[in-house]
């Protein structure tokens, strides 16, 4: 199993406000994924991110002992997102610099041949083998919704003026509902999570040619973060990609 990830403040922003880590465990049959995009104001988002990442793997790695299950891996994941929500919400309280701060999440956690995956607002996952690109994930977000309704098609959605509104976010209330996934996996294939900076400018065809056609695979996130570049990339981007 093998993983790599790449994070960028883009062409337009000041400064990056999405986060994402990496944890490859020893026993090389189990690692966690995870990518956060905060929102808020000029220093919160980062600091909601971060404290999301950091909250989530706090609570989830030492649950994750050799031989779990992937529904008991779902249920260490769901309670790492409410701690992660928790935590991110107790902290936007407690200043007016933070007052009102979230963050998407979205994570992997693979277990032997399976991954849970689960995510609250619009950052992906997607898993890729020589057959195409499967996204995991639903968008918790205006746009999404309405491409469901019929009111919108899949490329319409891409270019819409209020993509970027979210419908869910980690740590804005209380409490929160998270998505969970249970994929199968094989040998060689790949999960990529991204925040919605990739995905605005990089279209999931082109991520499939890079994964699988590209040069060589460290260096595929940050082909997939020059793509973004090229075409002006006005909000943060993150990549990670594992093969297993």
């Amino acid at each position: 199993m093998k993983a790599w990830g790449i994070t960028d403040k883009g062409r337009v922003r000041q400064q990056n406000q999405d986060a994402y880590a990496i944890r490859l465990f020893e026993d090389g049959g189990r690692a966690a994924l995870v990518v956060c995009d905060g929102m808020g104001g000029a220093r919160a988002g980062n600091v909601a991110s971060s404290l999301a990442v950091e909250t989530f793997l706090a609570s989830l790695e030492p649950a994750l002992v050799p031989g779990v299950s992937a529904e008991q891996v779902s249920d260490i994941a769901v309670a790492a997102v409410n701690r992660a929500n928790a935590a991110v919400n107790e902290k936007a309280g407690l200043s007016d610099e933070c007052k009102g701060m979230g963050t998407t999440l979205v994570s992997a956690v693979i277990t032997g041949s399976q991954a849970v995956i689960v995510n609250v607002g619009d950052s992906r996952a997607y898993r890729i083998t020589p057959g195409g690109i499967q996204r995991i994930t639903k968008d918790h977000s205006l746009v999404e919704d309405m491409v469901e309704r019929g009111d919108l098609t899949p490329e319409e959605a891409r270019l819409h003026p209020s993509k970027n509104l979210i419908t869910r976010a980690l740590g804005t209330e209380p409490r929160v509902e998270c998505d969970s996934f249970v994929v199968s996996l094989e040998s060689g294939d790949f999960l990529l999570l991204c925040s919605d900076g990739l995905i605005n400018q990089v279209r999931d065809q082109e991520i499939l040619y890079e994964v699988l056609h590209g040069e060589d695979l460290p260096g595929c996130c940050g082909r997939l973060l020059d793509i973004a570049l090229s075409r002006g990339a006005p909000d943060n981007v993150t990549v990670v990609l594992l093969q297993l």
